[in-house]
């Protein structure tokens, strides 16, 4: 039984159920919030769950194996280090960092303790995606050849009332990294890592000092191409994504927060007959519906992994990429050029993106 502690009490909510799918494999020992009416209704919900506002204290708590960080992003570094540096292990929610440099930092401390660092990209794990998965495993998607991504969801003054959002010094940057990160972990997940990015970023929805808006083309290393449009100025939140292989195209529905979860087609290409598809998905069915979902999904994932067995993990590299892929958009923005990846580690991007940071100074 693995005992975790939640830091912070928003998002940490839906931690907290997807720990209590996972009864027989996690408890949930601590929530920690500075407010404790909302650290106690999260905790409530797990029997004998403590609550304290005391992040020292859980940090240095021997019967806590996993510090689960749902705080603001510009706390995640130095939470996250701490917590690796006192051997714990540590999942944090998006962004993982706020800058490359300080993802760098986590990534070490986290191999110098010889723990795991698990970045929460929860859209993975759905139903759509473990289809989509297992087509691949198979070899019955041929090479990737395209990918559409949109992620237009409708944010305004409710949202951006919370004190730290939409501010560069604590939020860290606006819908590329806060919102549409989801989406462009799934171009690494299934189409291959990026190697350039083209885009254009714009504030056009809120009064906010960061990005609202986007527009990106994508290179990957496999050749295929990508583009990801992103907006907080739609009418209703939704995602959409679509993907072209070879012998196949995969499409989701408009679910926003879990794609996964929708009902997918996959459309097979000549010469793949469409009755190879529809056999290959039939044929692991019943296997892919027994699998949790969401966060409980990669729970579980973190669980099989620490219980040393084979486990689909999001790695910590696979975080940091997420956001060295972040800083390459916010410089192919600001600059009006194509970014190729990996970024070199003296560009001052990767010190920190933020607009009075942006020329070194």
């Amino acid at each position: 039984m693995l005992h975790v502690a939640i830091l912070g009490a928003g998002i940490g909510a839906q931690h907290m159920d997807g720990y209590r799918a996972l009864t027989d494999r996690w408890q949930v020992a601590t929530v920690c919030d500075l407010d404790a009416d909302k650290a106690e209704a999260v905790a409530a919900q797990a029997p004998g769950c403590a609550v304290t506002a005391d992040l020292d204290e859980i940090v240095a708590d021997p019967e806590i194996d996993v510090i689960d960080i749902c705080l603001p992003p510009h706390l995640h570094a130095p939470v996250a280090i701490a917590a690796l540096e006192a051997g714990k292990h540590v999942i944090c929610e998006k962004p993982l960092a706020g800058s490359v440099r300080d993802a760098d930092r986590i990534a070490a401390a986290a191999n110098k303790a010889d723990r795991i660092l698990a970045p929460v990209f929860q859209y993975r794990y759905g139903r759509g995606f473990y289809q989509l998965a297992e087509l691949q495993r198979r070899g019955l998607t041929g090479n990737p050849l395209v990918a559409t991504l949109e992620t237009h969801w409708n944010r305004g003054a409710d949202y951006y009332s919370v004190p730290w959002r939409g501010r560069w010094h604590s939020e860290g940057g606006g819908a590329v990294l806060g919102h549409a990160i989801h989406a462009h972990d799934l171009i690494a997940r299934f189409v291959g890592p990026v190697a350039e990015v083209t885009a254009m970023v714009d504030t056009r929805v809120n009064p906010i000092e960061t990005e609202d808006c986007a527009a990106l083309a994508v290179r990957c290393e496999s050749g295929a191409l990508v583009t990801s449009s992103v907006t907080l100025g739609g009418a209703r939140d939704m995602s959409r994504l679509r993907f072209v292989f070879e012998t196949l195209t995969a499409e989701s529905g408009r679910n926003p927060y879990a794609p996964g979860a929708d009902e997918w087609t996959f459309e097979a290409r000549a010469p793949l007959d469409q009755s190879a598809l529809d056999d290959a998905l039939a044929e692991a069915g019943a296997a892919i519906d027994r699998r949790p979902v969401g966060y409980a999904g990669q729970f579980a994932a973190i669980a099989d992994h620490l219980d040393g067995g084979s486990a689909d993990m999001v790695t910590g590299q696979e975080g940091v990429r997420s956001i060295e892929f972040v800083a390459a958009v916010y410089k192919s923005a600001r600059a009006g050029q194509t970014v190729r990846l990996p970024l070199d580690r003296a560009d001052p991007i990767c010190r920190d993106w933020t607009p009075r940071h942006r020329d070194g100074d």
